[in-house]
């Protein structure tokens, strides 16, 4: 079975970002995924779509969460996908 991508929306100086970031490498215990980080700041389409919504947390390309990042909604949804497979 292939590792499950979670890609993180980020940017510089973002406190809510590395919180998200800290949250998301501690699922790392339970599962096997890659973790994309991308500053949104590198793109102005990115800027302009999650600029007042970062971090934004995709799985598999299907946004989850924003915001304020909750490891256990994570959690569950990495459990979601994990069963569609």
């Amino acid at each position: 079975m292939a590792k499950t991508i979670i890609t993180l929306y980020t940017r510089q100086r973002c406190s809510l970002c590395e919180k998200a970031k800290q949250a998301i490498l501690e699922l790392k215990e339970d599962w096997i995924f890659t973790l994309e980080e991308i500053d949104i700041d590198k793109s102005d389409e990115l800027t302009e779509l999650y600029g007042i919504m970062i971090p934004v947390v995709q799985i598999e390309g299907e946004e989850v969460a924003f915001g304020i990042i909750n490891k256990n909604d994570i959690s569950k949804r990495l459990q979601e996908k994990s069963e569609n497979f």
